[in-house]
């Protein structure tokens, strides 16, 4: 009988680490939870780094999963159940809002985009599934910021670039800018991330009315907005969608 590969079984063994507990682990953490020395867990780490499973925190030195891993796990996207649910209601949206729809969850210090459907015209368009999103300046950030703790916490500690000259980079207008959110209920990225680009975003709440992500319709600033701001019917049909994906994970009404 074949033996295994001591070294894959180590490096599946690290991954299964970092996807459990704590969102990032230090060199001696994983190397003592292994068992193994520092100089062959750091190696492995390093491994891993390079193809992209893992990403290494620059300030702490923290390890913690790369977003690699995300994207070569389409066929498990397929099944995750917070795409599967939204599959339906996300098509819908694209049709009758007329422009690109994503799905986004919160991942290490962004939004990873695990579901797009195209806008429904001719035009070429790049299928942004596994990208990364700001949480400070995006739609889908702003409101995963607004109604997730953790999220929360990553994008108020984190140094908050300037993409633009609207993007909102103040800690105490970034904290009113998230008052504001949850009191409407959804969340406006109108150039604030990429020139031209305007979106809105609404929470998804699954059975235990805790947010596990956020949809959001993205276009050119001229068809998304009237007079520099979104259109109402936009709105409204972003968080009818994101109301009806809460209620298939079991969230009831909100």
């Amino acid at each position: 009988m074949a033996k295994n590969i001591q070294s894959l079984e180590r490096a599946a063994a690290m991954l299964r680490l970092l996807a459990g507990g704590e969102r990032r682990l230090g060199l001696s953490d994983i190397s003592s939870s292994l068992g193994l020395a520092k100089g062959t867990a750091h190696g492995i780490l390093r491994t891993l780094q390079h193809e992209g499973f893992v990403e290494q925190d620059s300030t702490s030195g923290r390890y913690q999963l790369g977003a690699e891993l995300l994207r070569l796990g389409n066929s498990y996207l397929d099944v995750h159940e917070l795409r599967a649910r939204a599959l339906v209601w996300t098509d819908d949206l694209a049709r009758s809002s007329g422009e690109s729809v994503h799905l986004g969850v919160l991942h290490q210090h962004g939004v990873l985009v695990i579901h797009h459907v195209f806008r429904p015209d001719d035009s070429r368009q790049v299928l942004e599934v596994g990208a990364m999103q700001p949480l400070h300046s995006t739609a889908l950030g702003k409101v995963l910021s607004a109604y997730d703790p953790v999220a929360h916490s990553e994008a108020t500690e984190m140094e908050r670039r300037s993409f633009t000259p609207r993007t909102v980079t103040g800690d105490e207008e970034f904290e009113e800018l998230l008052d504001l959110i949850r009191a409407q209920g959804w969340a406006a990225d109108v150039e604030e991330t990429w020139e031209g680009v305007a979106a809105v975003a609404a929470p998804i709440h699954d059975r235990r009315r805790m947010p596990v992500g956020a949809v959001a319709v993205t276009g050119a600033v001229e068809r998304v907005c009237t007079d520099g701001r979104l259109r109402p019917e936009l709105v409204a049909a972003v968080r009818d969608c994101a109301r009806a994906v809460s209620r298939d994970l079991g969230a009831g009404r909100f």
